[in-house]
């Protein structure tokens, strides 16, 4: 996909943070938009937000696989075609193991990673049919390497990346017409320390606090490299220097970046 121009793109979790800022610049690239968020309100701006190329918006559960495969099919009888899907919508989870709830492990991996798996099947008949593809899942550098007290971010996002790269060689080796790509976003000014659970509450703020500092990368800056990657094809997009950073570690290091993290969790975390 050399060129995004007239292309039907699809975008989860738009009603902010990077889903706003793809829906921006996909806009700006003269995409026609698919726009989906369980917050209507958000959704709504983030439209408002746009002109010059179509844009419908959807409310969309993404935990919810029949409401997804009913909007994959409502996309294409809206534009008649897809090209495009970014499966962006996630939550976050801050818990250990131990204090970890069935529930609230559960939604995570609903959203996270059932979200995006449900999201890609959907659309996959219709990017094949389109003769000109591609599917962008989100992950994390929480995909890369596993953090105390994201076990289960860290299961989801692991297994997005997983699911994303097999994706990937099968449509190599099946000869579809369809790329695929695993996003891999560091630290980005979005509100999803704001929105995530907590195990415990009173921990919750300085946490916050700590993520708003660790953020270096703005949504816009996310979507332009997400997008850059989309049309040079590259199967992992990584988001930030601190994300470059934490894969360069992993390949260096393997399994020995864990003393480092443990280090740096006992300052932050457990103290």
């Amino acid at each position: 996909m050399k060129d995004l121009k007239n292309k039907v793109a699809v975008v989860t979790g738009a009603g902010s943070g990077i889903g706003r800022a793809l829906a921006k610049a996909l806009a700006a690239r003269g995409c026609r938009l698919a726009l989906s968020d369980v917050n209507e309100e958000g959704l709504a701006e983030t439209a408002a937000g746009i002109t010059g190329t179509p844009v419908r918006t959807y409310h969309l559960d993404v935990s919810d696989r029949d409401a997804i495969y009913a909007h994959a099919a409502e996309v294409v009888k809206d534009f008649g075609q897809v090209n495009l899907i970014i499966n962006n919508a996630g939550v976050a989870l801050s818990a250990t193991v131990r204090e970890m709830s069935d529930e609230d492990f559960a939604w995570i991996m609903d959203i996270d990673f059932w979200g995006v798996a449900h999201g890609t099947r959907a659309f996959l008949p219709h990017l094949i049919e389109s003769g000109d593809g591609h599917v962008v899942n989100i992950s994390s550098v929480f995909g890369l390497i596993g953090v105390p007290t994201q076990s289960a971010y860290n299961a989801a996002k692991f297994a997005v990346r997983g699911f994303t790269e097999s994706l990937r060689q099968e449509m190599k080796l099946e000869k579809q017409p369809v790329a695929v790509s695993c996003v891999h976003p560091g630290g980005i000014r979005t509100n999803i320390a704001n929105s995530a659970r907590m195990s415990k509450p009173k921990s919750a703020e300085e946490l916050r606090t700590s993520f708003d500092k660790l953020a270096m990368t703005t949504p816009e800056k996310a979507a332009e490299t997400i997008v850059k990657g989309i049309l040079k094809n590259e199967s992992r997009i990584l988001v930030g220097s601190d994300a470059w950073g934490i894969d360069a570690i992993n390949r260096l290091l393997g399994s020995a970046y864990q003393p480092l993290v443990e280090r740096f969790a006992g300052k932050s975390l457990y103290r």
